[in-house]
């Protein structure tokens, strides 16, 4: 009775921890949002100012290698975990207004990565403690709070007349709210069993062949994704000019995968995991050919497209982690999905290091052309997964 009461209380337990990751995930691409008046104010080049967002990916590497190792996500309570995370998230990127220079600034950027690995992979293990089935809906519905939470500093940023100062005290608070809300939440019913700490429970993790598999799609997703966001500000930027305009429409082709990551949850519930991975990356990396050419016509054809692609980009992103929850050892999956997301955000920093160089090469236009290849090795990587046995234990036997 008591598992049934608990699992009846979901849906509630789901809403509140997924408006506990819009305000966590605030902190993200704060500075992203604010790069034309940081570039201003510490004269920064393009490869400087991309070290801003480059940062925070590689301290998020930092602490997942961290977190795997030691195998802390399978050893603390999520929800303690997310709410210390949170705090320090918040102090380090609200010492940003004290920051004299960028060298500071990437190092706070860096400390504030570190801490985020602590938010958001417990918070998919967190959700998964309160369901099996529907489980591609409710890891969507967290991605596209993610996704929300990522795009609001470019909406306050766009309101026009807020310092930046405003808008990186605003996200500071805002992940300090969600980290404290997460103490309100409890785990569910299914919860994963904890294990002690053991090194080589890292390897283990990873060395289960459908694992491999799901991150390697992951792997694909990634290096498309972040380096996206990270750089559409600027690509906009080019082509309507640096201003309020360029900052709603940023927030508006992030903001719009939000829906859809609870949309494509719906489908791989559905339809199966791999194929709906495999039919998202295609869209996604049709619309990162055609960005150059959309460029060169009216604004409406460059929002359209921009639209479609903020959807398709982050879609699937949930359904990767599901796999992993789905096909690993359940005593391992804290650790495999930070492993996961260690390894697919370490290749984030290499795509987002890259596309400003492109840029100066061949201008913006053209810039996204280099991400095309992630989406074509996600979808053969997935499409190797969804050939073997284990596949039949995703989505309920939809693979």
């Amino acid at each position: 009775m008591v598992q049934e009461e608990e699992a009846a209380g979901r849906h509630g337990m789901l809403l509140a921890l997924c408006g506990c990751v819009v305000l966590c995930m605030t902190t993200w691409f704060s500075a992203a949002a604010v790069l034309p008046q940081l570039r201003a104010l510490w004269s920064l080049s393009d490869a400087a100012a991309g070290w801003m967002t480059i940062g925070v990916q590689i301290g998020f590497v930092l602490g997942a290698v961290a977190a795997a190792v030691t195998g802390l996500p399978d050893r603390v309570a999520p929800r303690r975990l997310m709410a210390v995370a949170a705090a320090g998230a918040a102090a380090a990127n609200l010492a940003l207004l004290w920051a004299p220079g960028a060298e500071v600034a990437l190092g706070l950027r860096v400390a504030t990565g570190v801490l985020m690995a602590g938010v958001y992979p417990p918070a998919l293990k967190l959700v998964a403690t309160w369901f099996r089935r529907g489980r591609g809906v409710a890891l969507g519905s967290v991605i596209g709070a993610l996704t929300l939470g990522s795009a609001l500093p470019h909406a306050v940023n766009a309101v026009g007349g807020v310092a930046w100062q405003g808008v990186i005290s605003v996200a500071s608070l805002a992940t300090l709210l969600g980290g404290l809300g997460v103490l309100l939440l409890r785990e569910g019913p299914y919860p994963f069993p904890k294990s002690s700490f053991d090194a080589r429970r890292l390897g283990q993790a990873l060395a289960a062949r459908p694992v491999l598999l799901a991150t390697g799609g992951y792997l694909g997703h990634m290096w498309e994704l972040y380096a996206m966001w990270a750089w559409m500000l600027s690509f906009l930027g080019a082509r309507v000019g640096q201003g309020s305009l360029a900052s709603w429409l940023c927030f508006a082709i992030v903001a719009v995968g939000a829906p859809a990551c609870i949309a494509a949850g719906a489908l791989a519930d559905r339809w199966g995991r791999t194929a709906v991975t495999m039919g998202l990356m295609a869209a996604s990396g049709l619309c990162a050919a055609l960005m150059g050419f959309a460029y060169a016509g009216p604004l409406w054809l460059v929002v359209a497209v921009g639209l479609v692609w903020g959807a398709t980009v982050i879609a699937d992103s949930a359904q990767f982690s599901a796999v992993v929850t789905e096909v690993g050892d359940p005593a391992l999956v804290g650790t495999a999905l930070t492993a996961q997301l260690g390894l697919g955000f370490g290749l984030t920093a290499l795509a987002i290091w890259l596309v400003p160089l492109v840029a100066g090469v061949v201008g913006w236009q053209w810039a996204f052309v280099v991400l095309v290849p992630g989406p074509l090795l996600g979808i053969w990587s997935m499409g190797l997964l969804r050939l073997r046995p284990e596949a039949q234990r995703i989505a309920g036997g939809k693979r």
